[in-house]
């Protein structure tokens, strides 16, 4: 059982950068994966990026691979991610997700949607041309 709440979203042109924060109130927060996804407005919500809990280790979808990078903060139950290079593309709201799966999966397995229990509200991200 975690609430999450997405902060850090908002306007910004082309090419410029924003991080995105998740706070956790769950105080076994180290305990989850966590990941990021978005949704257009009339698309279906996509996956952005995931940590894992064990060893910290990230994927990425191939649309934001070396664009955007995902961390977390343990002791302040916190999970980010820095957007930077941001295209028009990138607009969305974005959410994170906890996965309290007791078996760790493999890394690329972070990126099902199916995986994640907890969701967040989201934040608006809109990147001006």
């Amino acid at each position: 059982q975690v609430q999450l709440v997405e902060s850090g979203g908002g306007l910004v042109q082309a090419g410029g950068s924003l991080r995105l924060s998740c706070e956790a109130s769950s105080r076994t927060f180290s305990v989850y994966n966590m990941g990021w996804f978005r949704q257009a407005p009339g698309k279906e919500r996509e996956f952005v990026a995931a940590v894992r809990r064990t060893d910290y280790s990230t994927y990425y979808a191939d649309s934001v691979k070396g664009r955007f990078t995902i961390s977390r903060d343990n002791a302040k139950n916190t999970v980010y991610l820095q957007m930077n290079s941001l295209k028009p593309e990138d607009t969305a709201v974005y959410y994170c997700a906890a996965d309290a799966a007791r078996i760790i999966p493999p890394v690329q397995a972070m990126g099902t949607m199916r995986r994640y229990e907890y969701w967040g509200q989201g934040t608006q991200v809109t990147v001006s041309s």
